[in-house]
């Protein structure tokens, strides 16, 4: 990675040469060499100093340069006995670009190195040193790998260092690592990186982060987490596959200061999460909105037609017992599928909300099942169920909570405002605080009908029950059979002709039988869903049939390119704006921003005349690399909207419900 990283946005130099106008022998970072002392003594240690000062807008890397970068390499020129020890760094900083974490320099900074002389040198003897160091020199947008000469000569003498040079060096010192004196812990559990390091609880430690000098450890660019138990400090963040024997970094507790730690394997248990309740209740705040917001969605409202009947049907009769349970159903179906995301990802699975409608599978089920609602309120046959199913049903309660479970696992394919960044926001909370945010979600997509059920005004205002429901049902069988279209569209974006065909064929089938089974119910016979239920198993087989077609590349839209964030550094190196938008064909908000927005000839033309780079990540499959950075964004799903000004050195996040006006506003920019 670091190496794709280093030769494009070298190449990306080369390319911008007019811009960058680099004259032979020019560096952008400048760099002396100068020795704690010119006299060291024989036998002893003398300490050299880079002290480097980036140019403007520049910055230099870290030992460990993060997501891209590269290490500074030193080639000595030393005189005979004379050896040299490893280069010392001092705390870097943090460079978030395009999603890649850069450990850096971006102000003057020194390095170290430590020669030690043989003994026996004879006193006067001069000692000449020299030094090419090769480095990488960056902007936000673009690379240059520099190299520079350096030389000095010492001459053996009684090793002292005058005051004004030690307290020069002194000063640079300062900003070393300074050593731990105590061992610290990690532990990988469940995809989290979790780091114990003992820490006096009265030492002062503010903006606390941990740069990893062993790679493959942590995920640079994930959120670091930190708490304080007693004299105990620790860090979390999302751990990268495997588990090294090992792991050692900087502690970094204050502007420039920091602790180089090593940390082997043991116990370090999680955090008491007092901080994570105002968290957990913001989100759980930002979850119900989201949820209340959900329900004019156009992807809520086929199933909410099918409680509003039912609530017209009743006339207001039982109306609490059919909201608690709509709001069980919706609160159960959520809190299950946030479940089963949240055991997904500690498995390792980069998933996120609505992940279930990545597995083609899963929306040929729902395409038979939407199938059958929109036949029932067709008039096609009539809804019956045995035993106690049918008491419940007679009372409401259960075809309330199915309506309610059903509602919730269609909506997940839907993200409003509010929404995505509670949702996000679950993913780093503790699990009892993620599942509350769930529910939260469940709560606010119920909260209408929970208001009807319990509140006689509002109820009152529901129209009488008469011949117009039957007209009412008809109706809203269209958008049903709506959406039982969209799903076979999602189902051929995910499975191919053949997958589409079959859920079209399954669908068919499934129709005939209720349609028998309709007419068996209308002449009284006995058995009337015998050729029904037969009918469900035989279009439920082909399930087994159903496999995701082979990756190919996404349809473009004329003037987009598909995502990936090394088209996006290309870009960004460029200095062209970019407009990057995450989809998903299961994702009906985001067809509809695309259709009412982004691929209007009004937005078109003005992304055109703002040459503006559009990139669309398609995450239809779950392509986890794509997974990984939509979360870098605080985003638990689809649509994601990201805008980069140009020169601008971070994204804009853009709301999930787009204006054109939005889009053109930028774009003249």
């Amino acid at each position: 990675m670091r190496l794709v990283s280093f030769v494009l946005m070298t190449l990306a130099a080369w390319l911008a040469i007019p811009a960058i106008a680099q004259t032979p022998g020019q560096r952008h970072i400048a760099i002396d060499l100068v020795a704690e002392t010119d006299r060291p003594a024989a036998g002893g240690e003398v300490t050299l100093a880079f002290v480097s000062r980036p140019e403007a807008g520049w910055h230099g890397y870290w030992k460990n340069p993060g997501d891209a970068g590269v290490e500074t390499e030193a080639h000595w020129t030393l005189p005979a006995g004379v050896t040299v020890g490893p280069i010392q760094y001092p705390v870097p900083h943090r460079l978030l670009i395009a999603g890649l974490m850069n450990y850096v320099y971006e102000g003057p900074f020194t390095q170290f190195v430590t020669l030690k002389l043989p003994a026996g040198l004879a006193a006067g003897m001069r000692l000449p040193i020299g030094v090419k160091l090769d480095y990488l020199v960056c902007t936000e947008e673009i690379c240059v790998p520099e190299s520079a000469t350096l030389a000095t000569a010492l001459t053996v003498g009684d090793g002292a260092i005058p005051p004004k040079r030690r307290a020069e060096f002194d000063g640079w010192r300062r900003a070393l690592p300074k050593p731990l004196g105590s061992p610290a812990s990690f532990a990988i559990d469940g995809g989290t990186f979790r780091l114990g390091v003992p820490f006096p609880a009265g030492a002062p430690a503010k903006d606390v982060y941990f740069f990893p000098l062993t790679d493959g450890a942590i995920d640079y660019a994930a959120p670091q987490k930190v708490s304080r138990e007693g004299d105990l400090l620790v860090v979390e963040t999302k751990a990268k596959a495997g588990g090294p024997p090992a792991v050692e970094g900087v502690l970094a507790t204050g502007e420039g200061q920091g602790f180089s730690v090593r940390a082997t394997p043991g116990a370090v248990a999680a955090p008491q999460q007092a901080m994570a309740w105002g968290a957990a209740l913001a989100a759980f705040a930002g979850a119900v909105l989201g949820g209340l917001i959900l329900n004019v969605m156009p992807c809520v409202f086929p199933i909410l037609s099918l409680k509003a009947l039912s609530l017209a049907r009743s006339g207001g009769e039982g109306a609490r017992g059919e909201a608690l349970a709509y709001t069980a159903g919706v609160v159960l179906m959520c809190v299950a599928l946030g479940a089963i995301l949240l055991a997904l990802r500690a498995g390792g699975a980069t998933v996120g909300w609505a992940f279930q409608l990545q597995d083609p599978r899963v929306i040929f089920v729902l395409l038979l099942l939407v199938t059958a609602i929109a036949f029932n309120l067709a008039g096609l046959f009539e809804l019956s169920a045995p035993g106690m199913a049918n008491r419940l049903a007679a009372s409401g309660k259960g075809g309330a909570f199915a309506t309610g479970a059903l509602a919730a696992f269609v909506a997940t394919p839907c993200a409003g405002p509010f929404m995505a960044t509670a949702l996000a926001a679950a993913l780093v909370l503790p699990w009892w605080g993620a599942l509350t945010v769930f529910a939260g979600l469940g709560l606010g997509l119920a909260l209408p009908f929970l208001a009807i059920g319990f509140i006689p005004a509002l109820r009152r205002r529901l129209p009488k029950p008469g011949p117009w429901m039957e007209t009412l049902r008809r109706i809203l069988a269209v958008p049903m059979f709506l959406t039982a279209l969209a799903l076979a569209w999602v189902l051929g974006q995910e499975a191919g002709v053949s997958g589409m065909t079959i859920g079209l064929a399954a669908a068919a089938l499934l129709a005939a039988g209720l349609w028998w089974t309709g007419l068996r119910q209308a002449k009284g016979r006995a058995l009337a869903w015998l050729p029904g239920t037969v009918a469900v198993v035989a279009a439920l087989t082909g399930v087994a049939m159903i496999t995701r077609a082979p990756a190919q590349a996404a349809a473009e839209v004329a003037g987009t390119e598909p995502f990936s964030e090394t088209r996006l550094a290309q870009l960004r190196a460029e200095g062209r704006p970019v407009f990057a938008y995450f989809t998903a064909d299961w994702c009906l908000t985001c067809k509809v921003n695309e259709k009412a927005v982004i691929e209007t000839a009004a937005v078109r033309d003005a992304l055109a005349k703002g040459k503006v780079a559009v990139l669309v990540g398609d995450w239809t499959d779950g392509d986890p690399a794509l997974g990984r950075f939509i979360e870098a964004h605080n985003r638990a799903g689809v649509p994601l909207y990201l805008w980069y000004g140009r020169g601008g050195s971070q994204p804009e996040v853009l709301p999930q419900v787009l204006t054109q006006a939005m889009l053109i506003e930028r774009a003249g920019g």
